[in-house]
């Protein structure tokens, strides 16, 4: 599996039918900028099957999975299966965040159960990932249980980039601004879309504005401080799972705990 989030899930799916995964992106990588080891290549290569979120994520890994293809590798884009929608304001450019709505991922993982069937021969992994999936349903159901406690008016995101449009649709959130303009984080906002956003903030009376644990947050400071309110900055983890122990070190695990540290920063 490419990001932590499919391998998290995946690894699951793998373990109740006897198999194993790999993930090649550590905890903490960002998705977005990810270079791939030659030793990452040749796993994928020799992989029996090859997960990946796809929508353009892994712009790192566009070669490195070329070449696996190329070698005969099996390839899984999951992404596209998933219903994907383009960015706000786009026609044509489809968002890859699909893993920051929970019911999409149980999706998911019924997909790569089904998959793991195909090649491996083994029916287990179907009943394996419609398991996970069941599991993943009730997460969803925690999920948006948390986010319901903050009041319609609140419920206002203001993100580093524009990674939370599945998340804000699935549990009924408005995205006010990003810091970062697109999709990926490797672009660089102007003065003058800080000064634009420094004004949305003020105006829509935004308590928080979230960060992402896998980027840094000197932008989002310096945001927060130029609106001229009391405005906190909360970390997500949105590219990468989090480390063991930081209750976000499964994809479950993660999304409740961004529920949470959303409700709390929304509600306080």
């Amino acid at each position: 599996a490419t990001t932590t989030m499919l391998g998290s899930i995946a690894g699951q799916i793998a373990a109740c039918g006897g198999g194993a995964v790999t993930t090649l992106m550590p905890i903490g990588a960002d998705p977005h900028d990810y270079s791939p080891s030659s030793a990452d290549v040749a796993a994928m290569v020799g992989a029996g099957l090859v997960i990946t979120n796809g929508l353009g994520l892994e712009e790192g890994l566009t070669s490195a999975l070329a070449t696996a293809r190329e070698d005969g590798a099996a390839v899984l884009d999951v992404g596209p299966a998933l219903a994907p929608q383009p960015f706000a304001g786009s026609s044509h450019s489809l968002d890859p965040h699909v893993w920051l709505d929970v019911a999409r991922m149980a999706t998911a993982a019924t997909l790569i159960g089904d998959e793991l069937v195909k090649v491996t021969g083994d029916a287990t992994y179907g009943a394996c990932g419609r398991k996970v999936a069941s599991n993943l349903t009730a997460t969803d159901g925690e999920v948006a249980a948390i986010l319901d406690g903050v009041p319609i008016g609140s419920r206002i995101l203001v993100t580093d980039h524009d990674a939370f449009g599945y998340f804000s649709r699935a549990y009924g959130y408005t995205v006010a601004g990003v810091v970062i303009p697109g999709g990926s984080t490797l672009a660089q906002p102007s003065s003058q879309e800080l000064a634009a956003l420094s004004g949305t903030v003020r105006t829509a009376g935004v308590k928080a504005i979230f960060a992402n644990t896998a980027n840094p947050t000197a932008l989002i400071e310096a945001l927060a401080k130029e609106s001229g309110q009391r405005v906190a900055v909360v970390q997500l983890y949105v590219g990468s799972l989090g480390p063991p122990g930081s209750g976000a070190d499964t994809y479950s695990g993660m999304m409740l705990t961004n529920a949470r540290r959303i409700a709390d920063a929304l509600l306080g």
